[in-house]
C-alpha cells in the first residue's frame, strides 16, 4: 500500500496541470481499491462552494458542472466536518442530496474524506460502490493517508494552471500567492529561476530564443553522451561480464528512442527551450515505464533519468553570466542559496523568493543586510512556470503577484517612491549619534561577515562592528583558512573602524551554517554539535583563530572577542583558557597584544538563566536572538511549517530578555542584542524600555533604529514595556507598538493596509 501511495503522490506531483492531476488521482484510485466510483470536489475560491471537478464511473458530462455549498450534501457534511463520512447507504441519509446528472442513484456505499493543506480546506476526495457495505479501516486509512499527502500536490496544481504556460497568457491577472516576510520592501521586476544544474525536476519553463540552434544543442548532447557511453564500455571490457556490459548498449538505444528524441524534439519545435523539452519528454517516458506491473520494467524509469541528466548536463555548458540577468531580476528558487544570491550583480537584484526558508534563514538575513525585499516559504511555488514572468515582491506582507495588472504595478511603484524618500531622508539622521529624548545615548553597531561589508558599514554612521560572522570567510573558502589568512582579514576590520569597537564573534557552524571541508550530519543539527562546541572539541582549529584575532589586534585597543552558543559556565571557562593560552604563546613569542575585551553571546535558553553568573566572568553580554526566539519556542526558524509560530514578540521571549538584562546589570556589565529583533522598529521599543546598552543590525536598518531611538525616551520606552509584560497576545503586543510608533511621527515605519 505504500508503494502504491508513493506513486500516486510522484505522478500526480508530476502533473502538467490541475485537470491532469485530478485525473491521475481518480484513476488510480478507483483501479487500486478495486471500486466503482472515484470523484474529487474541490472547494471554490471563498470555501463557500464545491464543485465536481474529476470522476471515473459517474457521468462525464456532469464534471464541471455540479456544484453545491460547502454544507450541502454528503460532499458538504465531510467538508464542514473536515473529517471521513463513512456510510453503507448513503440515500438512507437525511443529508443526501440527490443530483440527477450524476446517475449516483445506482450507488450506495460512500466514503468522503477530506482534502486540507496548511489548515484550508481544497475539496473532499469520495469513493462509492453499488453495493451496501461500509468501507473497511484499511480504505479508510488509505484515503486519509493519500487525501494528506495530495494536498500540497493539488495546491502546487491549482498554482500552475493559474500561472499558466509561458507561451499563453496567463488566465489570472494579480495572482497573489502568500508565503512568509522575508526582507521588508517592494519591488518589481522580472523572474529569474535559480536552479540546479543536472536536475530536471528543477529546470524552468523558458522560450526557445532559436528553435533550430536548440535542436541542434540538443542533437549534439545526445551524440556526446552516446559516445561518452560507449567509451565507458570500452573501458569496462574485461572489468565486467558480456551481460552486464549489454547495459550500455540498451542506454544507447534509450538515447535513440522516439519517445525522448522525438518527444523532445517536438516540444523544441513548439517552442521551449531544450532543457525543459527534454524535461517534459522524460516526464511522459518515465510515467509509462513507472506504470507497468513488472518489478523489472518500472525500475527502467530510473534509468531513463539518468542517461536524461547526461544531456542535461551538456545542455548547460554555458554558465549565466553578469550580463544575462535582466535589470531588475526577482532571484526566484526551490531553495535560493547565498551562492546564488551572490551570482546576480547586486546592480541588478531587485528582489528573492524562495520555496523554502523563512525570515530568520541566512539567505534572508542577507537580503536584508543588502536591502533586497525577500518573500521566503512560499510552499507551493510554481517555480519552474516563473523565469521571464513579470513579479511583484511585497517583503512587507510575505506576498507575491504574478501577472500583474497595470493599476497594481502603479500602486506598488508609488510605494517604491515613498519607500525611497524616508531613506533619503533618513541618510542624514543617520550620521547623527542615537540618543533618547532624555538624553540615554545608544550606540548602533552594524553586523558583517565580509571585507565587502566594511565600507557600508563605515558610510552608514554605524558606531562600530557588533557582530561580525567569522564563518562567513570559512564557508567561501574549500579548507580552513590559516592563521595569516585569518589575520589579515581581522586586521583590516579593526583598523578600519579603530578606535570605535568591532566584535568578532568566533568560529559558529554547524545547525544550518556547514563548511563543504568539514561536514556534520546530524539528526537535529540546532540540538547538536555547533559553535562553541565544536571549537572547544576541535583546539587546533579555536587556537588558531584565537592567534589570529590577538595577532590583528596589535597596536590597536577596539578588539571585542564574542563566543557563541555558550550553555554552561563550564564551556565558557574552557573557552577563556584556550583565550589566555593562545595571548601566552604569542607573548612568548615577542608580540605586543593587548587584552581583549571578552563576550559571551545568549542564544539559549540556559544562558538566559545564567546571565548573572556569565557576566560577572566576562566584559558583556550580547544577545543573539535568532536563535533565542528558536529554542524558547521550539521553532525551527528555518521551517517554513512553523513560521508563523516564530514571533519575537512572544510574551516568553520578552521575558527572557528582560531577565537577561537584569542578570547582566546587577553584575555591573553592558548588554546589547546583535539578532534581527534589533532592526525591528516595533521590538527596539521594548529593548530600549530594558534598557539594553547597544544594538547591533545590518546597515540597511541603521538609519531607521536610530530613527526610533531618536523619537523615544527611556522613560516612555519603559511605560510601554510595563504594558507589553502583562500582555498575552504577540499580536496585540505588535499593535500596541505600531501605534506607539505612529503617535511618535514613525508612521513610515509602520506598513498599514494592503495595497
Amino acid at each position: 500500500m505504500l508503494h502504491v501511495l508513493r506513486r500516486i503522490v510522484l505522478e500526480v506531483s508530476a502533473a502538467d496541470n490541475l485537470t491532469s492531476a485530478l485525473g491521475i488521482i481518480v484513476r488510480r484510485v478507483r483501479q487500486e481499491l478495486d471500486i466503482d466510483v472515484c470523484s474529487v470536489y474541490l472547494s471554490e475560491p471563498g470555501g463557500q462552494r464545491l464543485l465536481l471537478m474529476a470522476s471515473e464511473g459517474l457521468n462525464p458530462d456532469s464534471i464541471g458542472l455540479v456544484e453545491m455549498s460547502a454544507g450541502e450534501g454528503l460532499v458538504g457534511l465531510v467538508a464542514e466536518r473536515a473529517e471521513p463520512v463513512n456510510l453503507e447507504n448513503a440515500p438512507d441519509h437525511p443529508r443526501f442530496k440527490y443530483f440527477p446528472e450524476t446517475g449516483e442513484e445506482r450507488y450506495h456505499a460512500f466514503l468522503g474524506v477530506p482534502i486540507i493543506h496548511n489548515r484550508r480546506m481544497l475539496g473532499v476526495l469520495v469513493v462509492q460502490q453499488r453495493e451496501r457495505r461500509r468501507f473497511d479501516d484499511e480504505h479508510v486509512a488509505f484515503l486519509i493517508t493519500l487525501a494528506a499527502q495530495l494536498a500540497g500536490a493539488i495546491s502546487h496544481a491549482e498554482l500552475i494552471g493559474e500561472v499558466g504556460h509561458r507561451r499563453e497568457p496567463a488566465p489570472q491577472k494579480n495572482l497573489q500567492i502568500t508565503g512568509i516576510p522575508g526582507a521588508a520592501g517592494v519591488a518589481v521586476g522580472q523572474g529569474v529561476v535559480a536552479y540546479v544544474l543536472a536536475d530536471l525536476d528543477s529546470v524552468p519553463d523558458r522560450d526557445a530564443e532559436h528553435v533550430q540552434e536548440e535542436e541542434q544543442a540538443f542533437r549534439e548532447a545526445l551524440r556526446a553522451v552516446q559516445d561518452e557511453l560507449n567509451e565507458i564500455k570500452r573501458r569496462m571490457e574485461g572489468v565486467l561480464p558480456a551481460e552486464e556490459l549489454l547495459l550500455f548498449d540498451a542506454y544507447v538505444m534509450m538515447l535513440g528512442s522516439d519517445s525522448l528524441v522525438n518527444g523532445t524534439v517536438d516540444r523544441i519545435r513548439a517552442g521551449s527551450w531544450a532543457p525543459s523539452a527534454l524535461r517534459d519528454a522524460v516526464r511522459e517516458s518515465t510515467r509509462a515505464f513507472e506504470d507497468m506491473d513488472d518489478p523489472y520494467l518500472s525500475e527502467r524509469a530510473t534509468d531513463v533519468r539518468d542517461i536524461a541528466r547526461r544531456v542535461l548536463m551538456r545542455l548547460q555548458s554555458h554558465v549565466r553570466g553578469p550580463e544575462d540577468f535582466p535589470e531588475r531580476t526577482i532571484l526566484v528558487g526551490e531553495d535560493v542559496t547565498a551562492t546564488q544570491l551572490a551570482e546576480v550583480p547586486t546592480d541588478r537584484l531587485a528582489g528573492v523568493v524562495s520555496s523554502k526558508g523563512t525570515g530568520s534563514s541566512h539567505v534572508a538575513i542577507l537580503a536584508r543586510a543588502m536591502g533586497v525585499p525577500a518573500v521566503m516559504g512560499v510552499s507551493d511555488l510554481p517555480v519552474g512556470r516563473l523565469e521571464g514572468r513579470e513579479i511583484v515582491v511585497d517583503g512587507y506582507r510575505g506576498s507575491l503577484y504574478i501577472q500583474p495588472s497595470p493599476e497594481l504595478l502603479e500602486q506598488f511603484k508609488h510605494l517604491q517612491e515613498e519607500e525611497q524618500e524616508l531613506a533619503e531622508g533618513l541618510q542624514a539622521l543617520a550620521q547623527e549619534p542615537a540618543i533618547t529624548q532624555d538624553g540615554c545615548e545608544v550606540p548602533v553597531y552594524a553586523n558583517g561577515g565580509l571585507l565587502a561589508d566594511i565600507a557600508p558599514s563605515i558610510q552608514s554612521g554605524a558606531d562600530g562592528i557588533g557582530l561580525y560572522r567569522t564563518e562567513v570567510p570559512f564557508m567561501i573558502r574549500d579548507r580552513f583558512p590559516g592563521e595569516e589568512e585569518q589575520s589579515e582579514i581581522y586586521r583590516e576590520a579593526l583598523m578600519s573602524f579603530n578606535p570605535r569597537p568591532v566584535t568578532l564573534r568566533t568560529l559558529d557552524v554547524g545547525g544550518d551554517k556547514a563548511l563543504p571541508y568539514f561536514p556534520v550530519v546530524e539528526d537535529n543539527p540546532f540540538l547538536g554539535w555547533r559553535g562553541i562546541r565544536i571549537t572547544l572539541d576541535h583546539p587546533e582549529i579555536f587556537l588558531t583563530q584565537l592567534r589570529a584575532m590577538l595577532r590583528a589586534s596589535q597596536g590597536l585597543t577596539n578588539l571585542h572577542i564574542l563566543f557563541p552558543m555558550i550553555s554552561s559556565l563550564g564551556e565558557l571557562k574552557d573557552a577563556l583558557q584556550l583565550l589566555q593560552r593562545a595571548r601566552d604563546e604569542l607573548l612568548d613569542e615577542q608580540h605586543v597584544i593587548p587584552l581583549p575585551k571578552v563576550g559571551v553571546m545568549v542564544e539559549v535558553p540556559s544562558a538566559v538563566y545564567l546571565a548573572e553568573a556569565l557576566a560577572r566572568r566576562v566584559d558583556f553580554l550580547s544577545v543573539g536572538t535568532n536563535d533565542l526566539v528558536q529554542y524558547l519556542l521550539a521553532v525551527d526558524r528555518n521551517n517554513a511549517r512553523v513560521a508563523d509560530l516564530y514571533n519575537a514578540l512572544h510574551p516568553a521571549v520578552l521575558h527572557a530578555l528582560a531577565h537577561a538584562a537584569r542578570g547582566a546589570h546587577q553584575a555591573g556589565k553592558p548588554i546589547s542584542v546583535c539578532g534581527e529583533m534589533a532592526a525591528d522598529p516595533a521590538s527596539v521599543i521594548l529593548l530600549l524600555g530594558m534598557e539594553i546598552d547597544a544594538l547591533s543590525v545590518n546597515v540597511a536598518s541603521l538609519s531607521r533604529v536610530k530613527w526610533v531611538i531618536r523619537s523615544f525616551s527611556r522613560a516612555r520606552a519603559r511605560e510601554l514595556l510595563t504594558q507589553c509584560m502583562t500582555m498575552e497576545d504577540p499580536a496585540a503586543i505588535r499593535a500596541l507598538l505600531n501605534n506607539a510608533l505612529v503617535q511618535a511621527g514613525l508612521g513610515g515605519l509602520v506598513r498599514a493596509g494592503k495595497v
